[in-house]
């Protein structure tokens, strides 16, 4: 069975594996010169930096997917423990540490009684963290069957809470101290969302962090987008960079792709093509009378301008992970919502703390994220007003921290909005992809399959489970469940 890919990033990446592994014979598109999408590497006057994705978290999905193609974590990546965690620089506030196992006496410290609480808290991140892995992640929600699970149904009455409430309504319950509800509800910018309109669900995000541990691979992200390649290779999938799909083309099921390279146009046949392509650009490429999505309905999430900033000195005020966060961050949320804002709550990313090869002597690489709302037309890298916002945040960070990046940085790129919309097909220009507000987790995020085209199939952030490496990870995985049910593999 011939099958194609739509997508070089991660999921792409992990879908054509899986299938090739399978037996597939496999073809990979991506339109961009470069394999990895978000998760890209550029290398600038000996410095390197990771473009995208900088937080190693939910080790068991890598380990899961490595384990799939009869191969492991340990024999292809190099991890290595963060401690701490990351430093947090709270207006208003000392900087403090957060270390994997010692959240509750870090928040004691900060309100008499919120250590124990803190335990409670983290005990029902654990269990929901539990019940989503076993239960609505590695699935195509086409049955209720394997829902109908001792741990869901001894759940109901918790699960129903953390569906009603919202992240910070269920952090409220319990915290005063606005440091700590910052620290718990901040999972919410991974999930490309607000705490007011991310449900409670999603407080399991915080043993994944808390509990488990935070990692990162040595290389960087762009080592794992050369390490899944390389065993897409392996598996026999045909590669084809600077390859830009034009149409999805379709019969009474799908047929194949039409693509644009450099040398003109062709059309790669297929049983089944899978799309790990965002969903918008994805239904661009079909029929109107295809399309399945009312978009005014969706939630395009937060986008970003990202600063790699290469910079003189070792900035031994900063470790490899570090929030900085504004004291009334509801103004933050509130201007991203606006259509045009900017958030003063951001975070900052020095892998040079942990992995050397980053920089030169002497000299520290640092990630600078800097939320702001989505919108296709808010601005590209080298654009006046997104490199002046990229100065106010660099003088925010020397304020807040204590160094001196203003005059010592040696070398600068940039990614906005208007990027992630031209590079990556994002819709609204988003940076992580749709928002994970109620109406768009879980099977009412969309199936990762379409009656109106058959043998097309969805991966990615755009589609179930979700946003971030280890959900495009599980996004694969769950093509092959379909394939399954289907009767096609």
């Amino acid at each position: 069975m011939r099958a194609v890919v739509i997508g070089g990033g991660i999921a792409g990446l992990a879908t054509a594996t899986l299938l090739g592994h399978e037996g597939l014979d496999v073809t990979l598109v991506e339109k961009n010169p470069e394999l990895g999408g978000r998760a890209g590497r550029l290398e600038q006057d000996g410095f390197v930096f990771d473009t995208g994705p900088s937080w190693y978290l939910m080790p068991e999905a890598f380990d899961r997917f490595f384990a799939s193609v009869g191969t492991s974590t340990a024999e292809q990546l190099d991890l290595v423990d963060l401690s701490p965690a990351y430093r947090v620089f709270p207006e208003g506030h000392e900087p403090f540490d957060v270390t994997t196992g010692h959240a509750p006496e870090l928040f004691e410290s900060f309100e008499p009684g919120a250590g124990e609480k803190t335990r409670e808290y983290l005990d029902t991140a654990s269990l929901t963290y539990r019940v989503a892995v076993d239960s609505f992640l590695y699935t195509t929600f086409s049955s209720l069957w394997p829902f109908m699970t001792r741990p869901i149904l001894g759940n109901l009455a918790l699960l129903a809470q953390l569906l009603t409430l919202n992240l910070h309504q269920w952090v409220s319950r319990d915290f005063t101290d606005p440091r700590i509800r910052q620290v718990l509800e901040y999972p919410a910018v991974f999930l490309s969302s607000a705490p007011k309109r991310t449900p409670a669900m999603y407080h399991l995000l915080s043993h994944t962090d808390l509990v488990e541990g935070v990692r990162y691979p040595m290389g960087g992200f762009s080592q794992l987008i050369a390490v899944i390649a390389e065993l897409a290779r392996q598996n026999k999938v045909q590669i084809r960079t600077a390859t830009e799909v034009e149409q999805i083309t379709c019969a009474k099921k799908v047929t194949g792709v039409r693509v644009r390279t450099e040398h003109g146009r062709e059309h790669i046949p297929a049983d089944i093509v899978v799309s790990a392509a965002d969903m918008h650009h994805t239904e661009m490429l079909l029929r109107p009378e295809q399309r399945s999505i009312k978009w005014s309905r969706k939630d395009p999430g937060i986008s970003c301008v990202v600063a790699l900033l290469g910079v003189r000195g070792e900035l031994p005020e900063l470790v490899h992970h570090q929030l900085l966060l504004n004291a009334d961050w509801d103004e933050d949320f509130t201007a991203l919502d606006s259509g045009s804002g900017v958030s003063r709550s951001i975070y900052v990313c020095k892998a040079s703390a942990t992995d050397p090869d980053c920089a030169p002597a002497g000299h520290s690489n640092v990630f600078v994220l800097i939320p702001v709302s989505a919108r296709e037309d808010f601005g590209a890298a080298g654009d006046p007003h997104i490199e002046q916002i990229i100065d106010r945040t660099i003088a925010l960070i020397d304020a807040r921290t204590g160094t001196s990046i203003a005059g010592n940085v040696v070398t600068r790129a940039s990614i906005a909005p208007t990027d992630f919309a031209e590079r990556y097909h994002a819709w609204q220009g988003n940076a992580i992809g749709l928002a994970h507000t109620l109406r768009q987790s879980a099977f009412l995020r969309g199936s990762n399959a379409t009656a109106k085209v058959a043998g097309l199939y969805f991966a990615g952030a755009t589609t179930t489970p979700g946003v971030g490496l280890p959900m495009c990870l599980i996004s694969a995985d769950n093509v092959l469940t379909r394939l399954r049910e289907e009767g096609r593999l």
